[in-house]
């Protein structure tokens, strides 16, 4: 008698045929396991109302007014008079909290170089010669730069802003944690500015950021670099068009602006060396020889004062692709009034527009720009 041997107890094996026993059923999966979506804090502005009465006894208002009575001598009543009922505007945080995407150079400079404002500026410059060659003369910037700037600030003063800045500052204060500590010294600056200028800090209007005047300097711009070039012992960003200019000018020449000196070289449309690849990368931190770009790009540039090192600056060309140029010190002196390149790139080409002859537009230049 054979015996039938299969790897199996004799046991197990009859069982599996007679089917009294089955294999065990496998484990089920274990579900996936999903991630909790990121909490997203709630916005400045979802946190308030508008119109809400500010806390004027919490702990940093109290700090305030010790700082504002021991260091810079406002009295109580000074104190009490100004900030009584002073109230959040809710629209000033909606603002701040808005991302807006930069957008590309040739979407971007068509908002401020138009034929109608290449015709206003040319009639300002005309109009405002002498002082614009006081200007040149004492502070040392062209005068189309400076026009240029209060054309894209203001349009040459027509545009200052609508909010009340002593309910602006005071909001983003209160009610901006990420730029509490900021606001609270531009308040105070603020403060210090209307005293000692004769302005009245409840009539002040300006920009939802906290910038005023023809100039949207911030106050401690104004404090810095704000100019009395009309001789009248003030400094005045709102009806003075000398002290406006002037405060233009003084800000660039302080952040390095020279006179006759190149704002920009152009590049072409490739960058032809890695290094210049990451100084583009590197933005306004990005600063290389001068020499460096010569042979490079295999072209010849002007030399810039004292041998400073340039910026690679990119520009989007409509359709695809990229103008590189090079951004020289009177370039990145544009860009410590505003840290973008655009703003920068506007400014220069805007200027150059004033110099043209009238019937030039912008795009015969810039390839588009129209009003």
């Amino acid at each position: 008698m054979r015996i039938f041997r299969c790897g199996l107890p004799l046991l197990c094996f009859l069982c599996l045929i007679s089917g009294c026993a089955t294999l065990p059923a496998p484990e089920p999966e274990a579900p996936p396991v999903v991630a909790p979506p990121p909490v997203v804090p709630p916005k400045a502005a979802d946190l308030v109302e508008d119109g809400q009465p500010i806390d004027l006894a919490s702990e940093r208002y109290q700090a305030l007014f010790v700082e504002l009575r021991s260091k810079h001598g406002f009295s109580d009543e000074e104190l009490t008079a100004l900030f009584t009922g002073v109230a959040i505007k809710k629209r000033v945080l909606e603002l701040m909290d808005m991302q807006w995407e930069a957008k590309p150079y040739y979407q971007y400079y068509p908002r401020f170089i138009t034929l109608g404002v290449i015709s206003k500026g040319k009639k300002l410059i005309r109009q405002h010669r002498e002082v614009l060659d006081r200007i040149e003369a004492e502070i040392g910037v062209e005068r189309e730069i400076v026009v240029a700037i209060w054309g894209i600030e203001t349009q040459f003063g027509n545009h200052e802003g609508g909010f009340y800045l002593f309910q602006t500052l005071n909001t983003l204060f209160d009610a901006y944690p990420r730029r509490s500590k900021f606001y609270r010294q531009q308040l105070v600056e603020f403060l210090l500015l209307c005293r000692e200028n004769g302005v009245d800090p409840l009539k002040v209007t300006g920009s939802y950021g906290g910038a005023f005047g023809q100039t949207q300097f911030i106050p401690s711009s104004f404090r810095a670099y704000a100019v009395d070039f009309d001789g009248d012992g003030r400094r005045d960003v709102w009806q003075s068009v000398p002290d406006v200019l002037a405060s233009i000018a003084n800000y660039l020449k302080k952040s390095g602006w020279t006179l006759g000196a190149p704002v920009y070289w152009e590049l072409g449309q490739e960058l032809q060396d890695e290094r210049l690849m990451e100084a583009y990368k590197a933005g306004r931190k990005g600063l290389v020889p001068w020499r460096l770009v010569e042979e490079a790009q295999g072209i010849t540039l002007a030399q810039p004062p004292a041998d400073k090192p340039l910026t690679i600056v990119g520009l989007e060309l409509e359709g695809g692709g990229m103008r590189y140029v090079a951004g020289y010190p009177n370039f990145q002196a544009i860009t410590k009034w505003n840290n973008s390149n655009r703003y920068a790139m506007a400014v220069s080409e805007l200027a150059e527009m004033f110099r043209a002859p009238l019937s030039l537009s912008p795009a015969a230049v810039n390839g588009g720009a129209s009003e």
